[in-house]
């Protein structure tokens, strides 16, 4: 099993900047890539971006030059690196990780909320 806690979130005026980070904990050997998704009111839970285990990131297009992911594996941890935040990035983020040979994420955060005032 893998433990997942976000910190890092908050309430930030648009134009602005946040880190989210995510400390994973338990079977870490096991996990492979990593990510962070995104669920707005009322909307599916959407990708933001992954990291694989030999660094391969994957952006959506909407956070494409805003937002980096990065991952400290001496630490356990994945950050999401989010600038230039517009009222439209306002969602719960969620950290997930994935298990070697599965093909979907797996293990999720609790979320953390995420809100851009305009």
């Amino acid at each position: 099993q893998v433990q997942l806690v976000e910190s890092g979130g908050g309430l930030v005026q648009a134009g602005g900047s946040l880190r989210l980070s995510c400390a994973a904990s338990g079977s870490i050997s096991s996990i492979d890539a990593m990510g962070w998704y995104r669920q707005a009111p009322g909307k599916l839970r959407d990708l933001v971006a992954t990291i694989n285990s030999g660094g391969s990131t994957n952006y959506a297009d909407s956070v494409k030059g805003r937002c980096t992911i990065s991952r400290d594996n001496a630490k356990n941890t994945v950050y999401l690196q989010m600038n230039s935040l517009k009222p439209e990035d306002t969602a719960v983020y969620f950290c997930t990780a994935k298990s070697r040979g599965r093909s979907w994420f797996n293990y999720w955060g609790q979320g953390t909320q995420v809100t851009v005032s305009s």
